[in-house]
């Protein structure tokens, strides 16, 4: 062997050493720390603690420190919060890339939850968007506690015509819904919308939105759930126990896919020449190394060679504009969230057992105050 060879073969020995270490690394649970001792003096407060990865049995109660807010933050008192499959990623620490972020071994943010509704109880010198009092939703993380701080980036006054609960529920989902059908589908008047998991936390949303703009929707959901899209405005409802979408010989100009379930080449045999499909969502699963984010990865490399336009995102939760289009649409009535189960915080790994399984018919709440 040549020297050039021996020296390329050595960098490659140490690129897959290299790579091995860190999937081992990755792939590593630590056991939980101990909790810190508090100040005697110390303010308390309820919030879902996670000292590792794992199972929602790795969620407890706990008492922990009140926050105070910077000058640019909000104090806010929550009275609900809802709960996503980002959440439950974070919690198993998986697909086991997020850990890269969220710690290795175990995580660095002990605290879980994004979505939520409340109060503001105080806010810093330098806010200017609210004041103590204002009824508000939006994310924070953290947000399974009796408080969190936050700026005033992806916050959004509440709308008055609807319930603290319903508001914990809109936050990820409507701008996930918002997002996709409006900036990546650009869906407009008369066009045909396919939402698929017409009836999830997304979809929910997906349906009311695609309506709003002014497109003829189809829901597609199992028997149980029929009623349900077809009472949020779904023109068309395809039970997937019974009929198979991609097989009735409808075309569409936009396939909403908050499941992923169906392979290219059936969604695109159910596109209008110049159709799109907007992915985001996954089939549930809990596969460590890629999860949801295969399917983001099989469009980007499958993209050009297709004849359609495909387009996987993750919603910009900072888009405060987004929220305040979410509530303009909440107060004019053209959308209304759909809430399936309410649990009370102490009872969170519950509705995150639930949230898991997959069949959650909008919106999992969490009763906070």
């Amino acid at each position: 062997m040549t020297l050039p060879a021996k020296i390329g073969s050595g960098i490659l020995a140490l690129i897959v050493v290299a790579v091995i270490v860190l999937a081992a690394a990755l792939a590593h649970n630590s056991a939980p720390a101990p909790a810190q001792p508090l100040p005697r003096n110390a303010v308390l407060m309820r919030a879902i603690v996670y000292r590792q990865y794992g199972p929602p049995d790795v969620l407890t109660l706990e008492e922990v420190r009140k926050p105070t807010p910077a000058a640019n933050e909000l104090l806010i008192k929550v009275h609900a919060a809802s709960v996503n499959p980002l959440d439950w990623h974070y919690m198993r620490g998986a697909p086991y890339i997020i850990r890269l972020e969220r710690g290795i071994g175990a995580p660095k943010f002990n605290r879980i939850g994004v979505d939520f509704s409340g109060t503001v109880e105080a806010v810093g010198a330098e806010v200017r968007q609210f004041k103590v009092g204002d009824p508000i939703f939006g994310t924070a993380d953290g947000a399974l506690a009796d408080y969190v701080t936050s700026t005033e980036v992806g916050l959004a006054l509440k709308p008055a015509n609807i319930s603290f609960e319903q508001a914990a529920a809109v936050p990820v989902a409507g701008l996930t819904a918002l997002q996709g059908l409006r900036d990546y589908a650009h869906v407009a008047r008369g066009q045909k919308v396919l939402i698929n998991g017409a009836s999830g936390g997304v979809g929910t949303f997906a349906v009311q939105i695609a309506k709003a703009f002014g497109a003829e929707v189809t829901g597609v959901c199992s028997t149980r759930n029929v009623d349900l899209v077809r009472s949020i405005g779904a023109d068309h409802v395809i039970d997937y126990t019974r009929e198979d979408f991609t097989r009735t010989g409808s075309r569409y100009d936009v396939i909403f896919d908050a499941v992923g379930n169906r392979g290219v080449r059936d969604l695109e045999r159910s596109l209008t020449p110049r159709g799109v499909v907007v992915l985001v969502g996954a089939a549930p699963s809990l596969e460590p190394w890629l999860g949801p984010l295969e399917g983001l990865m099989k469009v980007r490399v499958l993209s050009p060679f297709l004849h359609h336009r495909y387009v996987s995102f993750f919603a910009d939760a900072n888009k405060t504009a987004d929220l305040d289009t979410l509530r303009d649409l909440i107060q004019s009535g053209k959308v209304t969230p759909v809430i399936d189960r309410r649990y009370p915080l102490s009872e969170a790994p519950a509705a995150m057992r639930y949230l898991e399984a997959g069949h959650a018919r909008g919106k999992v709440i969490i009763g906070v105050n």
